[in-house]
């Protein structure tokens, strides 16, 4: 398996994916001229020079090697609500209080904002049914934080993932359904096309402007807000497994949760070790055989480009921490377009935790870049 920077000849596999993903998943919409110029945005993002996020678009697919079949797809986006509007509502509480009458009542109301302006986004992640194996999910998940611990200026300081709310079979979001019931007249598959397309402003033309006090709303409209679709909850559970926390904030049109995570505290990228190359004829790989500090039996592992970005998983390759080296054998190292004393970063993917922070490239040093872009 091997990521890779989307190109314009994997268009007919996203919108195959597009379709088998189904509503809801509104960062790829079965439309043609959106996926192509989604894919054009990503090639000209993957070739900028970026000294501080902006309108960049980084979309990355999961490739068959020996088929050239693409599994599933994965992306980031440096900074959300430039071009468009990004809405959400908070969740949160108001008290209505009378003293005179010794009256004192808590309710529930969601409040629509803009509140993750500017922020990096995670998202796009997809892997495909027919593909589902062991380390896959792993992959297309982590090597975002992979790339963007790699190059962190071109990412803001805070980032957050719009996880897939509840909808059942077919395809009908219980939110939405007593939103478009009072407010907007649109089914749920228009409404999400509309906003994978860019086109969301009706949001600020036809939804309400004022708190919705969620007691008021139907049963089962208030049972899915900042809940998962089924399908999502493993994604969910390894972004809270990297740190990230739900804080609120909850999708307009399903209610599913938007959770955020500090770029610096994202495990994956506070873990990564960013180490020198030593091409090798072969690896021993069994975990007894390596030195003190080794990082595990399989790793994630990719270079340190950006056009030219490639990973994988492996274990054919071993860290000598001492020398923060990592050996990779000849075929592995021609796979991932390295070469000796080049870059890689790898983090490992069988421990729950790691104490070894970056060597090569220590994201601390980009603190006050990081900064100075929010």
């Amino acid at each position: 398996m091997i990521i890779r920077p989307v190109a314009m000849t994997d268009l007919p596999a996203l919108q195959q994916i597009a379709v088998e993903s189904g509503p809801g998943f509104t960062s790829l919409v079965d439309d043609l001229d959106f996926l192509t110029r989604k894919v054009q945005r990503s090639m000209a993002s993957f070739g900028r020079t970026v000294h501080s996020p902006g309108d960049e678009g980084y979309l990355f697919v999961l490739e068959d090697p020996e088929t050239s079949e693409i599994m599933g797809t994965t992306g980031i986006e440096a900074s959300v609500g430039l071009r468009r509007p990004l809405y959400h509502y908070h969740r949160s509480q108001v008290v209505h209080h009378s003293p005179d009458l010794n009256l004192l009542r808590r309710l529930e109301v969601l409040n629509m904002c803009n509140h993750y302006t500017g922020c990096s986004e995670i998202c796009t992640l997809f892997l495909r049914p027919g593909f589902r194996r062991a380390q896959a999910g792993k992959l297309l998940s982590r090597v975002r934080f992979l790339f963007m611990a790699q190059h962190p200026q071109r990412f803001a300081n805070t980032v957050i993932a719009e996880m897939r709310g509840v909808s059942d079979e077919s395809g009908q979001s219980p939110f939405w359904n007593w939103l478009s019931e009072h407010f907007v007249d649109l089914d749920f598959d228009t409404v999400t096309r509309m906003v994978g397309t860019g086109d969301n402003g009706f949001i600020a033309d036809l939804m309400p402007r004022h708190p919705l006090y969620v007691h008021l709303m139907a049963k089962n409209a208030r049972a899915v807000i900042g809940q998962v679709h089924e399908e999502t909850r493993p994604a969910l559970n390894m972004l809270e497994t990297e740190g990230f926390r739900h804080t609120g904030y909850v999708d307009p049109f399903d209610g599913g949760p938007t959770v955020e995570a500090r770029l610096t505290d994202i495990r994956t990228v506070s873990a990564s070790i960013g180490c020198r190359v030593q091409v090798v004829d072969g690896v021993e790989p069994a975990l007894d055989k390596w030195h003190t500090g080794g990082q595990g039996r399989i790793l994630a592992i990719s270079n340190s480009g950006v056009e030219n970005f490639r990973a994988t998983i492996t274990a054919a390759a071993r860290y000598l921490p001492s020398r923060n080296l990592l050996q990779v054998p000849v075929t592995l190292a021609n796979t991932l377009g390295l070469s000796n004393h080049g870059q890689a970063r790898f983090t490992d993917l069988t421990t729950a935790r790691t104490d070894r922070r970056p060597v090569a490239i220590p994201i601390c040093q980009q603190q006050e870049a990081l900064h100075a872009h929010r």
